[in-house]
């Protein structure tokens, strides 16, 4: 059995969830009659005290979403450079809303407030317009490091005293509340479009619920149905969502557990190197730039060995802990990845068979 860290979206619905679906009650979500889906859309609105919601088939199509509901062709958002709206979403924003990308570069995914004030553009005819400024919580690709609630409330107040629209991509948000003890009302509260993702921690197979003011809700049903994310009896699939609220909350801050533990087993390995916020939540990243190899050849040799690992550049690898991997899981992992450091960090120090060794006091050239 593989040990599976490449993400939390690898997972499989548990029994209980194949059978909370195969038991959902069904209607036709696109006339509003489908009572689990509006059911979902309601919880989740509430969890974070937004007007309304609605069910769409990705956190993509969210962050999609939400980008063309508040601006328009020639406008810029503002998010960080490691997010997921700016690197793994196909170009989204640009291709479809003719809407340009600043990224702002960050070492672990979160910018700072002068950073995000330097950032909006003084309006002029000959500039694209700043609009909307992302905040990722927590961040994907830079180690699961949760936003500090100030600082977020900060960036959502200058944002609106500039005149922009303040998001939420809340992928791994309840990553952020169970880790925290902050309800997820208190990190939505005042930004004009949030959403969280289910078929990530939460495990279900897909899905995901965006909410803001009912007024937003209906232009983002507009935009759901222009991008093709219009469905059905959507409550097969919504019942998922409801059966993973109700039960894998408090998995998530086993996940986190898990990488923390993962952290604490392997940061003193040879070779591989850590930011030190590492280990907030769900997801651990490292570097693996002291072991003379990329990142790619590492995660291929740990595969070899039966634990699944991401190579997310050419140095970086990121582990997510997940439902599909309890506490034996974590430490087999762990166990691979000290084992191959080890021998990758062994072969780094030994120099190729018939090169000089430098004498102490000498220097190559």
């Amino acid at each position: 059995m593989i040990v599976d860290l490449f993400s939390d979206t690898q997972t499989r619905p548990t029994p209980g969830m194949r059978e909370a679906m195969a038991r959902a009650e069904v209607g036709d979500e696109q006339s509003g009659s489908d009572p689990t889906t509006n059911a979902l859309c309601e919880r989740v609105a509430e969890m974070l005290g937004m007007e309304d919601g609605v069910f769409m088939p990705s956190g993509t199509m969210c962050n999609l979403a939400s980008i063309l509901v508040q601006t328009r062709p020639g406008d810029e958002i503002i998010c960080d450079d490691q997010s997921h709206l700016y690197n793994t979403e196909a170009a989204g924003s640009a291709a479809i809303g003719g809407v340009s990308v600043k990224a702002l570069p960050t070492r672990v995914g979160l910018y700072t407030l002068e950073q995000a004030e330097a950032a909006i553009r003084i309006p002029q005819r000959t500039a694209p317009r700043s609009a909307l400024i992302s905040i990722e919580q927590t961040t994907s690709f830079s180690g699961g490091t949760v936003w500090d609630l100030g600082t977020m409330r900060a960036i959502r107040d200058l944002a609106h005293a500039k005149g922009l629209k303040a998001h939420i991509d809340g992928a791994r948000l309840l990553n952020a509340v169970v880790a925290t003890a902050i309800p997820a009302s208190e990190y939505a509260a005042g930004f004009d479009s949030a959403w969280i993702d289910l078929s990530k921690g939460l495990g279900c197979p897909v899905g995901a619920v965006l909410c803001g003011s009912k007024d937003f809700v209906v232009e983002a049903w507009r935009w759901k149905y222009r991008l093709g994310g219009a469905m059905r009896q959507s409550g097969v699939l919504a019942a998922a969502g409801l059966y993973a609220l109700d039960h894998h909350i408090e998995q998530l801050a086993e996940d986190n557990a898990n990488a923390h533990r993962l952290h604490e087993a392997i940061r003193a390995a040879p070779g591989l190197v850590f930011d030190p916020t590492a280990g907030q939540s769900n997801i651990l990243c490292f570097s693996v730039t002291g072991l003379g190899i990329t990142a790619a050849e590492f995660a291929a040799a740990c595969l070899a060995d039966a634990v699944r690992i991401r190579a997310i550049g050419r140095d970086q690898i990121r582990a997510t802990a997940n439902l599909d991997v309890d506490r034996a899981g974590i430490a087999r992992a762990a166990e691979v990845i000290l084992a191959k450091a080890a021998v990758f960090a062994a072969r780094a120090e030994t120099p190729p068979a018939g090169s000089p060794r430098l004498q102490p006091g000498a220097h190559s050239q």
